[in-house]
């Protein structure tokens, strides 16, 4: 399980360390950062597929996603230069857990003469990357150690390899390394990663992929843009969890209950049953809330629980009386899986505050606000922070 989100130097986020739990809810006012720090997470899972570097270039590059302060953050009162550099341009991004750490530090590429590699000067170059042991990085926890373009790794005696590994400076070392008997940590630790989802804004517009009837396979996982939601509640059947998709629908709907058809071409098709009715009402009918709410419970009951799930602003487009059973879902479901719930619905943050009480259950609330520009978690002093350090150039 996680216990530390690090970022530093992303948007507004200039050096922001936060504790998470096993079930987390981000919250703050419009503009405070809340989707900044939602995005980073991303950007850290896209690192594991080197997707880092075509993340950066579809926000602008990294010159673009760089907090545009001043180094140390703008005192109240002060004037204070914001051009001027004393330190290197770097984007850090990583996690502390309860088994293994992460870091990453991406910079600026260093200038060639190779006209056509000049070319990629938007691509930002990954100056260091680490995993460690535990939740901080000492010097006795590390594990591995990439410093531009070589790796290197702590054996079992705990002497470091005498021959580092090369690898190009755009590759993340978590998706280019490929010997797993030299690192099997690394493997682990990218595994992990590769199972966190991120669920954000699933489309509920008429032509809404989620809408449509689909071609019906096991589907274990939730698409992120959640087209294939029908094989997804019937795989959820399927795999013995009817119950708990029953009760998530009845809490939401009273009365109501799901079915799903298939075609002749074997496409699968969602229906939904309501008190009254004398016939179920089609994907195509159901309102933007409700299509949005069987969207989240097919998320959350995936038969393939994730290490971590992340959700951003869920309550987009639902009904108050929709936030009681989505804050209870999530609650039970965080005992199965790590939850982050990015929002800024009181009504949905108390909810599942209610439904973590029942179950005996904490729930960590991060609290942003943004101070001249820059996103803070307020009253967070440098001794109550979570201890962290940044692998070094």
């Amino acid at each position: 399980m996680i216990t530390t989100l690090a970022v530093e130097n992303y948007r507004s986020l200039r050096n922001l360390c936060i504790p998470v739990g096993r079930l987390t809810v981000v919250t703050g006012a419009n503009g405070s950062g809340k989707s900044s720090l939602y995005r980073a997470v991303r950007l850290l899972a896209d690192v594991s597929r080197n997707g880092a570097v075509a993340a950066l270039a579809r926000e602008g590059g990294l010159s673009s996603t760089l907090w545009a302060g001043p180094e140390q953050g703008t005192k109240a009162g002060r004037r204070t230069q914001g051009t001027v550099r004393s330190a290197p341009v770097g984007l850090r991004l990583g996690f502390g857990g309860e088994e293994f750490g992460y870091a990453i530090d991406l910079g600026l590429p260093v200038p060639s003469g190779d006209p056509e590699a000049a070319k990629f000067n938007l691509d930002p170059a990954i100056k260091t990357e680490a995993v460690w042991s535990g939740p901080v990085l000492r010097p006795a926890t590390s594990l591995i150690e990439r410093h531009n373009d070589s790796v290197k790794i702590r054996g079992a005696d705990g002497k470091w390899a005498a021959k580092p590994y090369p690898i190009q400076q755009f590759d993340s070392m978590l998706s280019e390394f490929a010997d797993p008997e030299a690192a099997p940590e690394l493997f682990r630790i990218r595994d992990r990663i590769r199972s966190w989802r991120f669920y954000d804004h699933f489309r509920t517009d008429f032509d809404a992929p989620a809408r449509a009837p689909q071609i019906g396979t096991r589907t274990p996982v939730l698409a992120h843009d959640g087209a294939d939601l029908a094989a997804a509640l019937q795989t959820i059947v399927a795999t013995g969890r009817r119950a708990e998709l029953d009760e998530a629908i009845d809490s939401a709907f009273p009365g109501s209950r799901l079915e799903i058809q298939v075609g002749p071409d074997s496409r699968f098709s969602l229906h939904l049953w309501q008190h009254g009715l004398l016939r179920p009402l089609g994907a195509a009918e159901l309102s933007d809330g409700t299509l949005r709410y069987l969207l989240l419970a097919a998320a959350l009951l995936t038969p393939r629980p994730a290490d971590l799930m992340v959700f951003n602003e869920p309550e987009t487009s639902l009904h108050p009386d929709l936030l009681r059973p989505l804050g209870a879902l999530v609650a039970a479901v965080s005992e199965r899986s790590q939850i982050i719930v990015v929002s800024h619905s009181a009504g949905l943050i108390e909810a599942i505050g209610r439904a973590a009480a029942k179950l005996r259950r904490d729930v960590g609330m991060v609290e942003l606000e943004k101070v001249n520009g820059e996103t803070v978690l307020p009253g967070q002093g440098l001794l109550d922070a979570p201890l962290w350090f940044w692998p070094k150039r």
